[in-house]
């Protein structure tokens, strides 16, 4: 099996049930003494995910804060998306209750790079996925989420002309997925003014083929879900082109995609191609599906670096606030409304 990198932080010990449930009840406690809403990706804890108002993936939990009538926002996941929150919602407090909970995929490009390369492509439109830093977005002219990506680089081709230079990025993997559905790989001209910047999440990458081949053979009947940042995700559609593997069971989905999927097939045997803490809350929603992780080791600890003591000391203290410049927010804003825009 192939083994993650391990340049993350270290694992915060396990609490007994008893301490959940003592500090769960502090952190209901204290959010509604704070008119605060919990948010929680779905890569958190268990323990995270439970005490949460709100769960789901990046952007749907800024839209949550954006609608949401609180005066404070604890946001549970990795840094790029408190300042998501913030950028969307400049009148309330946005606190992460760890400010090391970051992210190799946002890590992968920064604005200095981001700005080098646009003056390599003049005229050239960005396209940056949400997981990017505020900073990043101030560059970018479109966002985009592994769900609908697909949507917004078609959309930029319909309103500014099918040879519209792009700059994708900064997941390679999801831009080759978008190079694919778009029909690219068969228009090798069109598909040179396509540029894919060189980044990765490292937990999504660590997912490789091999991991396919095993859980084909272990388990034959299951469906993959598979998230388009992994890097086993060339090597699936590979597989389906080639006939190796019934296209009726290889889903390429956000991780909102998977939880819909599941919902809707609840019975159902999934091999689950994305960080492993999307698992729990896919067998949340279907208690009777036969849920198999694509690789063990698939595990972001950054994400992991938010407990229950954490957000209560956070809540507790009003303390480790995230918040964007008002410039930089104001220009980041127009490429995650745009992406809203079109849906």
């Amino acid at each position: 099996m192939q083994e993650l990198p391990t340049i993350q932080p270290t694992f915060a010990p396990e609490l007994g049930p008893g301490e959940i449930a003592e500090i769960s009840e502090e952190v209901r406690a204290l959010a509604e003494q704070r008119n605060a809403v919990i948010l929680a990706h779905n890569y958190q804890l268990p323990e995270i995910q439970d005490v949460a108002h709100y769960l789901g993936d990046s952007l749907g939990l800024s839209r949550q804060a954006a609608a949401t009538d609180a005066e404070a926002i604890a946001f549970c996941g990795v840094h790029f998306m408190a300042e998501t929150a913030s950028i969307l919602s400049p009148q309330k407090t946005v606190l992460i209750p760890d400010l090391d909970a970051g992210c190799s995929l946002a890590d992968s490009i920064t604005a200095d790079q981001l700005r080098a390369w646009k003056a390599e492509h003049p005229g050239a439109l960005v396209v940056m996925y949400v997981n990017t830093s505020a900073e990043v977005k101030a560059e970018t002219d479109y966002c985009v989420t592994s769900s609908n990506a697909v949507d917004v680089v078609r959309h930029i081709w319909r309103e500014h002309g099918p040879e519209t230079e792009i700059l994708f990025g900064p997941d390679m993997w999801l831009g080759a997925f978008v190079e694919r559905e778009t029909g690219l790989v068969e228009e090798p001209e069109r598909r040179g003014r396509f540029h894919i910047w060189d980044g990765e999440c490292h937990v999504h990458a660590g997912i490789k083929p091999l991991d396919i081949v095993r859980t084909r053979e272990e388990h034959p009947d299951a469906e993959f879900l598979i998230h388009p940042e992994c890097g086993c995700s060339t090597q699936a559609m590979e597989y389906v082109a080639a006939g190796d593997i019934d296209p009726e069971g290889v889903h390429m989905l956000s991780t909102s995609g998977m939880q819909r999927h599941v919902e809707e097939h609840p019975d159902g045997e999934f091999i689950v191609a994305t960080e492993n803490g999307m698992l729990y809350p896919l067998q949340q929603a279907a208690p009777r599906a036969n849920l198999i992780e694509a690789n063990r080791m698939a595990v972001c600890k950054y994400m992991k670096m938010i407990t229950l003591p954490k957000l209560r000391d956070a809540l507790q203290e009003m303390k480790f606030e995230v918040s964007v410049p008002p410039a930089i927010a104001e220009r980041a804003r127009v490429p995650i409304e745009r992406m809203v825009a079109i849906g």
